[in-house]
């Protein structure tokens, strides 16, 4: 099994004639994704090598059957494109695009959970989601992903940052193990998915035998995940938490990365992980050392 996306998900690219949507959703379906169509209003009819166009989500999910999106589209189009796909009926929304406002982002969240709790939002401004040889959705190199075995064990992945979403994919891949989904939620302030949500699927997930999370320095989401580790998580777990040397009131790449007060450190994350029972290294390669010692015990 995997998390949220598998060998069966049909997806349409959102913005497949432009040059990002084009590039990495045909990186995608020749990583093995099921590319099912892509939507430009204006351009149905078209294709983009095989792959049909059409003029509205609508459309093209009533012709393909198509259950999940990659929205890969201008700031200004995003929130539009995410509910276009959320009435069109699609379960599963991968939305990479950076510099949503921050007010538009948070209107299209409630939305969503009041108007369509059948839809999950993933991102905006992540890398995506991947299932190792089963389905890629988003901007992730599938060649660093090491694809899982049938009896493990296999650990699953979730990051706040890009970035050390491929190093963690590549660390695992180094050791030789495998990755049931890797899940990079994004690092604006109000994510369609949160670390909780990925937390809960993986540990109900049967191919997933451990996980490993990294974070930020800035919000509160990683002292809530800890919450939750110790009160519903049992399988073992590795972290990393970025930001350890970022001084206060400065933000760090991500717009959610900002450090205020005392709240938000990344020293308040780890130790919060570390008292729920995570191994938490001081660096991504540390992490992946950790990860490969509870492996070695399976």
């Amino acid at each position: 099994m995997a998390i949220f996306v598998d060998e069966n998900t049909k997806v349409l690219v959102q913005g497949l004639t432009g040059g990002q949507g084009k590039y990495h959703g045909l990186r995608n379906r020749d990583y093995g994704t099921q590319v099912v169509g892509g939507v430009t209003p204006g351009k149905g009819g078209q294709d983009v090598e095989g792959i049909p166009i059409f003029n509205s989500v609508a459309e093209a999910v009533a012709v393909t059957g198509a259950n999940a999106s990659f929205a890969a589209v201008p700031p200004k189009f995003a929130s539009g494109a995410i509910m276009e796909a959320a009435e069109a009926g699609i379960g599963f929304v991968v939305c990479i695009t950076e510099g949503i406002p921050a007010q538009d982002e948070a209107k299209v969240f409630n939305r969503l959970v009041r108007d369509f709790p059948g839809t999950r939002l993933l991102g905006p401004n992540c890398p995506g989601i991947i299932s190792p040889g089963k389905c890629n959705i988003g901007i992730t190199a599938g060649e660093i992903a090491q694809n899982p075995t049938g009896s493990g064990p296999n650990v699953g992945i979730v990051s706040r940052s890009g970035t050390l979403t491929y190093q963690a994919l590549y660390e695992l891949k180094q050791r030789g193990i495998g990755v049931s989904t890797c899940v990079g939620i994004g690092g604006d302030p109000v994510p369609g998915t949160n670390f909780i949500d990925c937390l809960s699927e993986f540990q109900n997930d049967p191919e997933t035998h451990a996980i490993m999370m990294l974070g930020e320095i800035g919000g509160s989401a990683e002292e809530e995940a800890a919450d939750y580790i110790s009160a519903n998580v049992t399988k073992p777990m590795s972290a990393y938490i970025a930001g350890v040397t970022a001084p206060a009131g400065k933000k760090m790449g991500h717009a959610g990365a900002i450090v205020s007060g005392n709240k938000g450190t990344a020293q308040g994350k780890m130790a919060a992980l570390a008292a729920a029972g995570v191994k938490v290294g001081l660096n991504p390669t540390e992490a992946g050392e950790l990860m490969a010692e509870i492996v070695a015990t399976f």
